[in-house]
């Protein structure tokens, strides 16, 4: 078997490089928390496929769906020939949905056609075109997707023109200096200035930035959001991509605030690790569309469903959200420790164990140091752990570790990244506290 640097050459000549890797490490298997390279070295990973693993690598239980599901059939396709996992996993996920409206689920293959097939059902159901994200916010890579999300770069430079009728308003983000208020009385001036709210079909918004920073919306703004899109007709859809599944301590982030989303959209550890996406919505919503405006030759694959009735079962049998709430105490801990001797970490931050760090020059919240975040992700994998980087500024390591994950295993993780911590700031000649 090749090594990661000749594999790594054999990707560069044979993959183009908008396809970006954070690390040059070829996974050759896992197991719960720990991935083996190609060249049988180890690795903790709290990065989880990007908030995928919510139940680990492998899980048994998984597997054993995975394993059952093959040996009967692995493509039928939902349209032509129907099956009982699509639909069993659709009733869980309406009994799962927060609020009291009747649901119903369709099933896609990616978090992006999740969101895009959200727009599709809320232009469908209002009559109405326009649609209202945040900045900041990361909705998927498509041509409609990246319109929606707010950053340029690299997701919309040289892409355009985007889909029209996107206006962005401020993400209320406090360590930034941009409040509830002022996020509220951005979306107001939007409605005097450039649109008219009763052409507006929908607002989105994650209610923790997962690529933007891992900030999370405060619970009152999220409900005074629902307040305005009833004012206005404007259908509330919920990005819980990244936030979903028992990440932040609940099954879904939206329940923090106590509010009903009109549409929600699900993907990642939907499925542990296979492709699987998801729009949950309200019955009279979802059936809005015409037989045949939705669905996808893949969408809502056996395997997919298979795996995410095994996910579900595991979340309420090991209880993850509460080993959510403790494995997230556990990190705010250890890395406030780390940045009452660091002067580069400016804020830490976390909703269960979706858990980040912002990494500043001299404790200037105003100085993002993006550089610094690219070398501790590149120490900490020389050293045997896998983090990513996040943020509008590039500045943010988020920690991803599946739920799974052993507290001594965690704590092994956690002395890498203090030890390649302590590199880049030496090497950088960055100032200490004492």
């Amino acid at each position: 078997m090749s090594g990661n640097s000749d594999l790594q050459k054999r990707r560069e000549a044979a993959i183009p490089r908008g396809v970006g890797n954070s690390t040059a490490i070829y996974a050759d298997r896992a197991r719960n928390a720990e991935i083996w390279d190609v060249e049988g070295r180890r690795y903790i990973d709290f990065a989880s496929g990007i908030a995928v693993l919510n139940t680990g690598h492998r899980h048994p239980a998984v597997q054993a769906a995975l394993d059952a599901q093959i040996e009967r059939f692995t493509h039928a396709c939902f349209q032509v020939t129907p099956y009982e996992s699509y639909v069993a996993l659709a009733e869980a996920l309406n009994a799962l949905a927060p609020g009291t409206t009747p649901k119903k689920t369709i099933f896609l293959t990616t978090g992006a056609e999740a969101v895009e097939n959200a727009i599709k059902i809320a232009r469908y159901h209002t009559r109405r075109s326009a649609v209202i994200a945040f900045s900041g916010g990361f909705h998927g890579r498509t041509l409609a997707c990246s319109a929606l999300t707010g950053k340029v770069m690299p997701y919309k430079a040289g892409f355009g023109p985007m889909m029209p009728e996107v206006y962005h308003v401020p993400y209320p983000i406090a360590y930034h200096g941009i409040g509830a208020d002022d996020s509220l009385a951005a979306l107001e001036q939007l409605f005097r200035a450039d649109v008219d709210p009763a052409r507006v079909a929908a607002i989105i918004i994650e209610p923790v930035l997962g690529e933007g920073g891992f900030y999370a919306a405060p619970a009152d703004f999220l409900r005074r959001l629902r307040t305005v899109c009833d004012r206005h007709g404007i259908l509330l859809i919920l990005d819980e991509i990244q936030t979903g599944f028992a990440r932040t301590g609940r099954m879904f982030a939206i329940e923090y605030a106590g509010i009903e989303p009109d549409l929600m959209t699900v993907a990642k550890s939907l499925a542990g690790g296979v492709p699987l996406s998801a729009v949950i919505g309200k019955a009279e919503i979802m059936d809005a569309p015409a037989p045949g405006g939705l669905g996808g030759t893949y969408a809502g694959s056996p395997l997919g469903c298979a795996a995410g009735l095994a996910v579900l079962d595991t979340i309420e049998r090991e209880r993850l959200a509460e080993r959510a709430l403790a494995l997230g105490e556990r990190l705010v801990t250890h890395l406030l420790g780390l940045q009452a001797r660091h002067t580069c970490i400016g804020d830490v931050r976390g909703l269960g164990a979706m858990v980040a760090m912002e990494l500043v020059r001299n404790r200037q919240r105003d100085a993002p140091d993006a550089d610094l975040t690219r070398r501790l992700v590149q120490a900490a994998a020389r050293r045997g752990l896998v983090i990513l980087s996040c943020g509008i500024h590039a500045n943010v390591i988020r920690f991803l570790a599946p739920l799974t994950i052993e507290d001594a295993l965690l704590d092994e993780g956690l002395g890498i990244l203090e030890a390649a911590l302590e590199e880049v700031t030496a090497s950088a000649g960055l100032e200490r506290r004492a």
